[in-house]
């Protein structure tokens, strides 16, 4: 099932699609969980439209995005690190957040902005210590992102929240899939036509049901909250005029031009 979040007539909406349809609805969904069965509840039906006329959004609008670093061992490899002994977690903020076909700003005060393929997790439910094996049922499904980052102004230290948290750095779409193995998905990065990043969430250090069962020890996990779940290697510099492109298996294609 693709959910989707989308503009029309004016207004936005959440969305279900079904063939060429959008069936429409008001508030985000969610998980419930009953009699050991996980099921997702809409909203009260708004209408139904055709795809064709609706503008995708964002699918969701994170209260926060945990982001996890250095979560392929290609990509430790390639910038010279030791593979964590756990989940190395930073936050970008929901001002971050951009649509679809829609424009990644080149801050004034960098000279380097990189792309960075992110396979990310939708929280569908509320989740607060949750063990592993329970894990992947909090999950509404998956979408494809991009951990824009200003790699000059990320310091050696580890502090990383300058380089990650300028407006327009968190292009995340086009839609959630909610029927999705996230084990070993192709996951690529496609700068004006060309591959530059290649690899699969097979190569994960920490699985998706790893991430989101340590970062509920750590702090509750809200509806519509994300987890991007890292980069593999590959990452490089994007200019101004650039198209970028994020393509995950099963999920589809995020396209987003530098200005």
């Amino acid at each position: 099932m693709r959910l989707i979040r989308c503009e029309y007539d004016g207004k936005v909406y959440h969305g279900r699609i079904e063939k060429d349809e959008v069936i429409l609805f008001e508030y985000f969904p969610q998980i419930e969980m009953k009699d050991g069965q996980k099921r997702i509840l809409f909203a009260e039906e708004k209408g139904r439209v055709p795809l064709s006329v609706v503008h995708l959004k964002a699918p969701c609008v994170p209260g926060k995005a945990v982001c996890v670093g250095l979560n392929y061992r290609d990509h430790a490899k390639e910038f010279g690190l030791a593979i964590p002994a756990s989940p190395v977690l930073f936050i970008k903020p929901s001002t971050s957040l951009l649509d679809p076909d829609e424009k990644i700003l080149y801050p004034s005060i960098s000279s380097r902005v990189d792309y960075e393929a992110e396979l990310v997790a939708v929280i569908g439910a509320k989740a607060k210590n949750i063990e592993k094996k329970d894990a992947l049922n909090y999950i509404l499904g998956y979408t494809c992102g991009n951990d824009v980052t200003a790699r000059d102004l990320q310091p050696k230290d580890g502090q990383w929240t300058v380089a990650k948290s300028f407006d327009t750095f968190m292009p995340l779409g086009p839609w959630i899939e909610t029927e999705l193995d996230p084990s070993n998905l192709r996951i690529q990065a496609i700068l004006n036509g060309e591959v530059r990043q290649l690899s699969s969430t097979e190569n994960l250090i920490f699985n998706v049901a790893d991430l989101v069962a340590y970062v509920s020890q750590i702090m509750t996990l809200e509806p519509g909250d994300v987890i991007m779940t890292g980069t593999p290697s590959g990452v490089g510099p994007m200019q101004k005029g650039d198209r970028i492109a994020i393509e995950i298996q099963g999920i589809g294609r995020l396209e987003n031009i530098v200005a």
